[in-house]
């Protein structure tokens, strides 16, 4: 599944957003989210699959952590199209500023 196609769903924005602050267990994401634990599973095993995460056990559970390294190829990719809004921004803010 293309990386932007996994990142539109909202729930699994959400778990990166849980991730990106501390790695949590099945169970800690469970009880923030509001979701059942095969809900959860589902979409970390997605997240798992495109390589955003990665889990490792501890005792009888998984922990979840976030892996920066697909973001930032999508992040490569976005910079050009913030390159030519930022042009464009800034273009609007000096024709809004000369009407003033």
């Amino acid at each position: 599944m293309p990386i932007f196609e996994i990142l539109a769903d909202p729930t699994r924005r959400r778990v990166l957003d849980l991730l990106i602050r501390q790695e949590r267990s099945v169970g800690a994401l469970v009880d923030t989210l509001g979701m059942s634990q095969p809900a959860v599973s589902k979409q970390l095993r997605t997240l798992r699959d495109a390589g955003l995460v990665e889990a490792r056990i501890d005792a009888q559970r998984r922990v979840y952590r976030l892996r920066p390294e697909p973001l930032a190829e999508a992040d490569a990719w976005l910079a050009p199209y913030r390159r030519f809004w930022r042009g464009r921004l800034a273009a609007l803010e000096k024709h809004l500023d000369n009407d003033r």
